[in-house]
């Protein structure tokens, strides 16, 4: 059952309310929906057929959740692709996310996020304001994507991946094509602001590209790349940071606020065989 009720609400058939649901003025609850318990739905938001949102989640001011994609409107489809949000999501007013996507628990995004259909997002997964996820993509756990990021169509980020301001992933090798390929980041690779990186290419983990590079050919792992073409300027594991000078690289053994390994350090938490769960 509901907490509270704001003004002006329409609710759709067959809708599952958890305990302490909270749906603010003006909202649009579809049929089937389904929200767990403590979920705090705000004002203006739509809630799409089918979608299903974890417990204590919360869904800012004037958002689409499980919105429809182009096959919804060509008349041939018989069912609509369902969206899954985890527990504990934090989606921030104005985002529009789409139908047929699976996300996991403790989502997180900024203001006027889009996430496109077909998409599967990890557990721990933090999308900045303005990023735009094209749909068919694939995002590990423990992802960092910070605003105004662009990720093309199948994209694959791995897990504890640190994307930054104004990056864009492309997918088009000679646009415009019906041929796409998607760029594929691994696990702990970090990729600097401004930078872009063209279809296919494949940066491999514990990698960095610089701020503003533009890269035409797959990164190493330990290689730093920069420059328009991007070439190989350092190793990763010469860098130190400006502050203490120490090694700054890998940064999962000098960094791990918000990461599993938080408080016992990355080695402990691996040989305590947590990173196997």
């Amino acid at each position: 059952m509901t907490e509270r009720t704001g003004r002006n609400c329409i609710m759709g058939n067959h809708v599952e309310i958890g305990e302490n649901v909270t749906l603010g003025h003006n909202c649009i609850i579809e049929d089937e929906v389904a929200l767990a318990d403590n979920v705090v739905i705000d004002h203006n938001v739509i809630i799409r057929k089918g979608t299903m949102i974890g417990k204590n989640s919360f869904i800012g001011a004037n958002s689409i959740i499980g919105e429809k994609q182009i096959t919804a409107f060509d008349g041939k489809r018989k069912e609509s692709p369902k969206l899954t949000i985890g527990e504990n999501a934090l989606i921030r007013s104005g985002s529009i996310v789409y139908e047929s996507s699976k996300i996991g628990d403790n989502f997180q995004t900024g203001h006027q996020v889009t996430i496109r259909e077909e998409t599967q997002i990890g557990n721990h997964v933090s999308i900045g304001t303005l990023s735009d996820i094209q749909g068919h993509c694939m995002i590990g756990n423990y992802v960092n994507l910070h605003s105004n990021v662009h990720i093309g169509q199948k994209s694959q980020i791995d897990d504890y991946v640190w994307i930054f301001p104004y990056v864009v992933l492309t997918n088009d090798p000679t646009p415009p094509s019906e041929y796409l390929q998607g760029v594929h980041i691994c696990s702990f690779a970090v990729i600097a602001t401004s930078s872009v990186i063209l279809p296919g290419i494949q940066v491999e983990e514990d990698s960095m590209v610089a701020a503003g590079a533009v890269v035409t050919k797959d990164v190493k792992k330990f290689e730093v790349v920069g420059g328009n073409p991007a070439k190989k300027i350092s190793d990763i594991r010469t860098i130190k940071n400006k502050i203490t000078g120490e090694n700054a690289y890998p940064w999962r053994y000098h960094f791990s606020r918000k990461m599993p390994w938080e408080d016992i350090g990355y080695m402990e938490w691996v040989d305590s065989g947590m990173s196997l769960k």
